[in-house]
């Protein structure tokens, strides 16, 4: 069975004193919690503190993104040898905010992935369909492009590395990120089955290990009977990964899901509106 992972994207937040405050608070929740793996990925202005508070505990961390290049004149860029030095775990790569700000293409994600790779760190590499895309009924397609961008898109020593780095997949509905909306378990294990059998096209055994995790407002309310689908490994958190308790939360929905296909504990009622204006 594959380990579940959340994963906590802090977007553009943070300072020093409240990343202070939100990490001790994690690691006093989260302590003894050892059944799924968790991360947190900070602003690259913190990975120097996440490194210092969180080094030695069971809460991983990385960075949301990382440059394209390796090195050179490319004023302000971050490269994926620069966020290594701060032993990072894993970087978001094509991330559909990155997509949509920065009309970052197919062709630029697959290269910001092969830099991660490279660097020896897990690429949490991000797929998902616009609520148009979804409607005009080219979500699979969407998402097939994507994934062909790494599978099909970076030559054969890449894919090699990205299996032993232990890839990981999160699929993102646009149109359920930053609003409340989430895909129903069924219709996020529908595409979650889609990306693992795309997969298994060019590696079968790949297929059945490869994490494939849920980015579309994974919430405390929801958490356990989207983990209870067979093809969800976890979740890639936004809002609520800014809030301890709601956090500590869907890890621990993590940790005791076991793939039953209905909940398994009560689920609480917050809905992390207490952030609803943070995107």
């Amino acid at each position: 069975m594959r380990r579940k992972l959340v994963v906590g994207n802090w977007k553009l937040n943070g300072s020093l004193v409240k990343n202070e405050v939100l990490m001790s608070d994690m690691l006093k929740r989260m302590n003894g919690m050892k059944a799924a793996d968790y991360a947190l990925c900070v602003p690259y202005t913190y990975l120097f503190q996440a490194q210092r508070l969180l080094m030695g505990s069971n809460i991983l961390w990385g960075a949301q993104n990382v440059s394209q290049y390796e090195d050179g004149a490319y004023t302000s860029s971050i490269s994926a040898h620069m966020i290594a030095d701060f032993d990072c775990s894993f970087a978001i790569i094509g991330h559909s905010e990155r997509r949509a700000l920065s009309n970052e293409s197919n062709q630029k994600a697959a290269k910001r992935f092969a830099r991660v790779v490279s660097a020896g760190i897990t690429p949490i590499y991000c797929v998902g369909e616009t609520l148009q895309e979804r409607e005009a009924g080219l979500a699979e397609n969407v998402v097939k492009n994507q994934i062909l961008a790494i599978t099909y898109g970076l030559d054969d020593s890449i894919f090699e590395q990205a299996k032993r780095v232990n890839t990981v997949i999160a699929y993102e509905p646009v149109w359920a990120i930053g609003n409340g909306k989430t895909a129903s378990p069924q219709q996020a294990q529908d595409m979650h089955a889609f990306i693992r059998d795309l997969i298994a096209n060019l590696d079968v055994e790949f297929s059945k290990k490869v994490r494939i995790i849920y980015g579309g407002s994974m919430t405390p309310a929801n958490a356990a009977d989207l983990m209870a689908m067979p093809d969800i490994d976890g979740g890639l958190i936004g809002r609520c990964s800014l809030l301890p308790d709601e956090f500590s939360h869907i890890c621990n929905e993590a940790s005791i899901s076991r793939h039953q296909g209905m909940s398994l504990v009560s689920r609480s009622d917050m809905s992390c509106t207490k952030l609803a204006a943070i995107n």
